[in-house]
């Protein structure tokens, strides 16, 4: 009896120990208990990232609203004023602008994808070689432009930017920098569906005219040196917050390009994590996440084909974040750990 008295008592014992240690281990996330408000642009291709990005956070212990789709310039408002926290889609040179204005109460973290990010205008190949098109220069000839009118109003017809993203203000300045005025009507509808368009016509066999960026999905459907090629500029030119950034767009080794080095007349941008500054000093695990993480451009490829394809539903991408997670576990895994160390 007395045995079973003390083999009780440490029983109790071990039990007050257990019930004093659970909520520290419940704690031991340090996300837990911290709701995170989470933005990702209006355009697709960033999508697959942010949802990467979102379940890093949430391995962390975090809550994660969103992300909640939105256009830059009220994304970089709401960080600024504090109702965003963060987004994995800030284009820089490009987003100088919008950053800018928030000097002091947001800053750029980490590297989604480093100098990848390439931007440039595009015409189909078989058109380029048959009128020896290779500069944006050559757009002021009205003979050129009206190979890619498509409604009839003398104007070459360009697949550009919507109002409120970051190319539509470089396009504008450039095409008025390049003295194409009179000549090309830039389309600034849903860019999406203009490119689904300019796909159209291409397989229908006629001439496309169109700008993009990489990781994208169109450069996947219409390939550089294959079914496109960049066309360079006789200058670069661009926008009064990005003139010192005019050296850096000479970029080597660009497939599709006549030249190498290609005078593409866009700088190659950083991809990075925009986040509030509070938020940050607040949360070291975030900031020590968001330094480590990085998504490698050909994977971002991979993905924007499949969306094209039709796998674009909010299950698809989640779906795809998931098997991009499993077959990168131990490097995930690696951010999990070093964002953890940077709170203890």
């Amino acid at each position: 009896m007395a045995g079973n008295r003390i083999l009780y008592g440490i029983g109790a014992a071990l039990t007050a120990l257990t019930l004093s240690v659970s909520p520290l281990a419940a704690q031991s996330l340090p996300g837990e208990g911290t709701t995170v408000r989470m933005g990702q642009p209006t355009w697709d291709t960033e999508w697959f990232q942010a949802q990467v990005y979102k379940k890093a956070m949430e391995a962390l212990g975090y809550t994660v609203q969103g992300p909640t789709a939105l256009d830059n310039p009220p994304f970089y408002q709401a960080l600024g004023q504090g109702d965003m926290d963060f987004w994995a889609s800030g284009w820089f040179p490009l987003h100088n602008t919008y950053l800018d204005e928030i000097k002091g109460k947001a800053s750029t973290v980490g590297y989604v994808a480093k100098g990848g990010a390439l931007q440039g205008y595009l015409i189909d190949k078989k058109t380029a070689e048959e009128h020896n098109i290779r500069t944006v220069d050559d757009f002021k000839k009205p003979e050129v432009a009206k190979l890619f009118d498509d409604n009839g109003d003398g104007k070459a017809d360009l697949v550009a930017c919507p109002p409120g993203w970051g190319c539509e203000l470089t396009i504008t300045h450039q095409m008025e920098a390049y003295g194409l005025g009179d000549t090309v009507e830039p389309i600034k509808a849903a860019y999406s569906a203009s490119m689904a368009d300019a796909i159209s016509r291409y397989e229908q066999g006629k001439p496309i005219f169109f700008y993009t960026w990489t990781p994208n999905w169109t450069v996947g459907m219409l390939k550089p040196d294959e079914d496109v090629v960049w066309l360079e500029v006789s200058k670069p030119s661009l926008p009064e917050d990005q003139k010192e950034m005019e050296s850096q767009t000479s970029i080597p080794d660009v497939k599709g390009c006549a030249s190498n080095p290609c005078q593409m007349g866009w700088p190659a941008n950083d991809i990075q994590v925009v986040a509030n500054d509070e938020f940050l000093e607040k949360n070291p695990a975030a900031r020590k996440l968001f330094e480590e993480m990085s998504i490698p451009l050909e994977d971002i490829f991979a993905q924007n084909a499949q969306m094209y394809q039709g796998a674009d539903k909010p299950a698809d991408l989640e779906r795809q974040a998931d098997e991009w997670i499993k077959a990168n576990q131990q490097t995930f895994d690696g951010w999990i750990e070093a964002a953890k160390a940077a709170a203890q």
